[in-house]
């Protein structure tokens, strides 16, 4: 086959976060800085934002940002700002079809190509003259109930078109992982990947063995379950948050009383629901409930959060207490914004307790993979963690107990995948660990 002769970008657009390498014939790979407003950043937050400005002669419109620019936008004018993260949760799902932002319909493609738009503007001079290859990562299992693998990488398809990209080839994340993790492998080595983003954790078991034309390697397994860190997050606002927006309480409707709708609650599910909730038709019932609510200074605070478009400072609060309980046996929750002070002291076990059935779907996405691999635990010589979630001691022990501290490793968690994606863009037999799509 004929060595590959162009550079090549590898994107891994995640939940969470996005990072592009690229790969230069000949084996030098880096992650690619991307401007934000306090300076160059090796990855940025997967976030969108439409923020209505007025131009010199006073006519509103919206400017779209990306990344840390969206946050910016959000934070200097969230009333007038319509922030979207984690959007990626949508791309397999057939329920979502669009969402309109004044009159204007953006499918999950136009958002998509949106964003990498901004990554490109901002990505120097490496994105301005692209490569003719690009390797984009997909989770094993898209996030969602009853997730539409084709629906998704069709929606991919036409958003990274929109970039110029002539040929688009897409390859699992944690294969990408494996790659970057392997180069340093001085002997053959069975290795399981587990790659824990936003909203999918995938596993991938790879035997790779050196060899004089270089390392050669063999996928033998893979499993994942849309479930990680937006998850965990959920669990988080389940128990603390929303019981103080109203959750569990009541309202009376011609003489008769009933509870508050759950749908309000399970918005928070995904972080991206919340700003679709706050422009939907279900905002004008939620107001009303403030008059009819047996508690209406909690469906008060519920309306404050969606109006005032909280959803990124709830972020903050929740993510600020998961890293906390990751060095600490306990911690305190704060979320305090506009007229909303909610304040807990969470143990590590109080979490651990509410991410159990979490903690169990990873277990058992585990046991997949190594049962498709047909291989035991004892099976797998080295086993490389990636992604924030990782850093969950709860997570770690599913592979502690498995597998042994001394076979476990971690590290570059939020560049590993992208340097890999890229890595595998040089492979001269593309097919075994990519495929391209059409449609």
């Amino acid at each position: 086959m004929k060595p590959v002769t162009h550079p090549t970008i590898g994107i891994d657009f995640g939940t969470t976060n996005t990072v592009v390498a690229i790969s230069q014939p000949g084996g030098d790979t880096h992650v690619m800085t991307l401007e934000g407003p306090e300076g160059p950043e090796k990855g940025w937050r997967s976030a969108l934002g439409f923020q209505l400005v007025h131009n010199a002669g006073g006519v509103a419109e919206r400017v779209i940002t990306a990344g840390p620019w969206a946050i910016e936008a959000y934070l200097e004018d969230p009333i007038e700002t319509r922030f979207i993260q984690s959007f990626k949760n949508f791309a397999a799902s057939s329920a979502f079809t669009e969402t309109v932002i004044d009159s204007k319909r953006y499918k999950f493609e136009d958002l998509l190509a949106a964003f990498l738009k901004q990554v490109k503007q901002y990505g120097g001079e490496a994105m301005q003259n692209l490569p003719p290859r690009v390797i984009v990562g997909r989770p094993v299992t898209f996030a969602g109930g009853n997730p539409k693998e084709d629906l998704a990488l069709e929606r991919y398809q036409a958003a990274f078109e929109q970039l110029g990209f002539e040929d688009i080839r897409y390859a699992y994340e944690p294969v990408g992982a494996a790659f970057y993790f392997a180069r340093n492998l001085t002997q053959a080595a069975t290795v399981l990947v587990a790659d824990f983003g936003g909203g999918t954790s995938d596993f991938s078991i790879i035997r790779f063995e050196p060899t004089p034309e270089g390392l050669r390697s063999t996928p033998l397994g893979r499993a994942g379950v849309g479930i990680a860190g937006d998850a965990f997050d959920y669990r988080i606002i389940d128990q603390l948050v929303s019981p103080e927006l109203g959750k569990g309480t009541e309202y009376t409707s011609f003489g008769k009383v009933l509870p508050i709708p759950q749908r309000y609650y399970t918005a928070f599910a995904k972080w991206e629901q919340l700003a679709l909730l706050r422009a939907s038709r279900d905002m004008k019932d939620i107001r009303s409930l403030v008059r009819d609510a047996e508690e209406p200074e909690k469906v008060e605070r519920l309306v404050e959060v969606l109006d005032d478009n909280h959803g990124y400072a709830l972020y903050r609060a929740v993510s600020d207490l998961k890293v906390a309980l990751s060095s600490q046996e306990s911690a305190e929750f704060v979320f305090a914004v506009g007229d909303i002070d909610i304040r807990a002291h969470v143990t590590r076990a109080d979490f651990e307790g509410w991410i159990a059935a979490d903690l169990e779907a990873m277990e058992n996405a585990v046991d997949r993979a190594l049962d498709e691999a047909a291989i035991a635990a004892d099976g797998v010589d080295r086993v490389f963690l990636t992604g924030g979630t990782s850093f969950v001691p709860a997570v770690r022990d599913i592979f502690l107990q498995r597998f042994g501290a001394e076979k476990i490793e971690s590290g570059s968690e939020f560049e590993s995948i992208a340097s890999g994606l890229a890595m595998i863009g040089q492979e001269t037999d593309l097919d075994l660990w990519s495929e391209s799509k059409s449609f």
